[in-house]
């Protein structure tokens, strides 16, 4: 479902955003209305089983920490699996890898086969040879505002780290990376949480984290586009590799 609501707290193209591998920002956005809600973060400790409540056991599972080895950096991002081969995450953060590899929270490496990256939004599905232990089920619906969401991704890298937080409302993309309407939520990301699952209570994907702004709020795109461009493939093509000197 796609909502056509503008943003009601000073989201414009001025906005300061920041794709959430460290990449460059807007200038900065004008003072906002103070937040009612304030998220919680917790971590999920790596060799602990059994985290049932909103399906989150699964979505460790499914949740794959991304390096992006290029020319002269690494870059860090967070996907998911979406089948047992296929996994989401950002194009940002496979854009110019002349390696990715892929680890699991509990320590397995997981060998990539090609990257392809959509065409018409900030998002990129990753082949795999191994197979993924879990994927989640793709809501049927886009959040409403006011719905409760979490994210769970590698912050930085590190620990597989859960927050939680409500969608504030949709906005035009002020990045301008994705077709449609990009839906805005108060979780809490750092770089490192690009290609984080958005979840809702039942455990289902209702988005994908592609950007922060400099006030701490995170910018995902709907599981509507999500499930529009995955139904064609025709959308994605093969992420660019770099010509290292």
């Amino acid at each position: 479902m796609r909502h056509t609501r503008k943003a009601h707290f000073g989201v414009t193209s001025t906005l300061a955003l920041m794709l959430v591998t460290g990449c460059g920002a807007l200038p900065p956005e004008p003072p906002e209305v103070p937040d009612t809600y304030v998220p919680n973060m917790t971590f999920i400790p790596e060799s602990e089983g059994g985290i049932t409540t909103y399906g989150f056991s699964e979505a460790q599972r499914m949740t794959v920490r991304v390096r992006n080895v290029g020319c002269s950096a690494v870059t860090r991002g967070t996907g998911f699996a979406i089948d047992q081969q296929t996994l989401v995450t950002n194009k940002h953060v496979v854009e110019g890898t002349n390696e990715l590899q892929l680890s699991t929270s509990d320590g397995r490496d997981i060998e990539v086969t090609g990257a392809q990256s959509a065409n018409l939004a900030d998002l990129a599905i990753v082949r795999t040879t191994q197979q993924l232990d879990a994927s989640p089920v793709l809501a049927s619906a886009d959040p409403q505002i006011g719905d409760v969401v979490s994210i769970i991704g590698y912050p930085n890298g590190g620990q597989l780290t859960l927050t939680s937080g409500t969608v504030l409302d949709y906005t035009d993309d002020p990045l301008n990376e994705n077709l449609g309407q990009v839906a805005v939520a108060d979780a809490e990301v750092e770089p490192g949480s690009s290609g984080s699952a958005v979840l809702n209570e039942s455990g289902q994907v209702v988005g994908v984290v592609y950007a922060k702004s400099s006030s701490g709020k995170t910018f995902f795109i709907p599981v509507s586009t999500l499930t529009t461009l995955l139904d064609t493939p025709a959308d994605f093509t093969q992420a660019e590799e770099p010509t290292c000197d």
